[in-house]
């Protein structure tokens, strides 16, 4: 199964010519979720051949603009495009009143499909959605406003069973699923068949996490803790670690440092400030102490 993220935006705060505001797409097999929406965030979509109409849950992080401006215009194009699928918003406090006074503001009070607001609460690392493959968590941040990341886990999937036993013993569907769920079973001849010698391949769950934007919060490393795939902001480099403490955003050595101490897998650096023209000295500073790290750049799309 496909699990891989598609980086719609990833500047901060405002777009420059070449970059975009905070918003992603996570794709689990042929499900797909919006995870921010920045201006523009419906244009990357079409560049980079998003099936939009297959969003179904979007997760907001925080109510600044760089993070939900292109939401109102989404919103829209999915009236506008006759959807009658209900769609899931996760986000803090105030995200129904911002989209309720857009609509009623613009003659669309009522849309063609129905809107199911979920209230994140932003202190608290809990489960917030769940369906069969995935878990989404609740990450909580440091920020000037009520802010949360996502962590998006994946569920156990079952082994796969050797298709040769399966043959040669003429098992039937409910010895294989016995098998897969580490029961022994007996064959038709009697035969005791343990898992061990069915089982030819297993899975290992997978996970990412979205952490954009936040100060330097070591409170959430054991959330953290050996996921597959980080993505952390880093609004600043060191030189202008007073801004970053002053704005509560993370300098690129925070990003490395969270990374390393969470022991993760890969760490992709986002949500940069436009005073940087070259965001290699970002890559270039945490890389210092955090060698798997890497830009995240429109269009790049990370396949975990």
């Amino acid at each position: 199964m496909v699990f891989s993220v598609t980086i719609l935006g990833s500047n901060a705060a405002v777009p420059v010519l070449d970059k975009f505001p905070s918003a992603q797409i996570l794709r689990f097999d042929n499900k797909y979720y919006l995870i921010d929406c920045g201006e523009g965030a419906q244009f990357q979509m079409l560049r980079y051949n998003i099936p939009k109409q297959k969003i179904n849950q979007i997760f907001i992080s925080h109510l600044h603009g760089d993070h939900v401006f292109g939401l109102i215009g989404l919103l829209t194009s999915f009236h506008l495009a006759g959807r009658e699928a209900s769609l899931e918003i996760f986000a803090p406090e105030g995200i129904e009143e911002i989209i309720k006074v857009q609509l009623r503001s613009t003659g669309k009070e009522i849309l063609n499909y129905p809107i199911v607001f979920h209230i994140v609460d932003t202190e608290i690392h809990q489960l917030i959605f769940e369906d069969a493959a995935l878990s989404v968590y609740s990450i909580p941040l440091i920020h000037r406003v009520p802010t949360t990341g996502y962590l998006f886990r994946e569920k156990q999937r079952l082994p796969n069973i050797s298709k040769e036993l399966v043959a040669d013993y003429e098992l039937s569907p409910q010895q294989i699923k016995d098998l897969k769920a580490n029961k022994s079973i007996y064959t038709a001849s009697g035969y005791l068949l343990n898992p061990a010698e069915a089982i030819v391949k297993q899975y290992n769950k997978r996970s990412y996490a979205y952490c954009s934007d936040t100060a330097y919060n070591p409170a959430m490393l054991s959330i953290l803790e050996n996921i597959d795939l980080l993505y952390h902001e880093s609004t600043f480099t060191i030189d202008d670690n007073d801004q970053a403490i002053k704005a509560m955003h993370s300098t690129a050595r925070d990003a490395a440092t969270i990374a390393k101490a969470a022991g993760v897998k890969l760490l992709l650096l986002g949500h940069f400030s436009a005073r940087y023209k070259n965001h290699q000295v970002l890559l270039k500073e945490a890389l210092k102490t955090f060698p798997d790290t890497l830009i995240a750049n429109e269009g790049d799309i990370f396949t975990i």
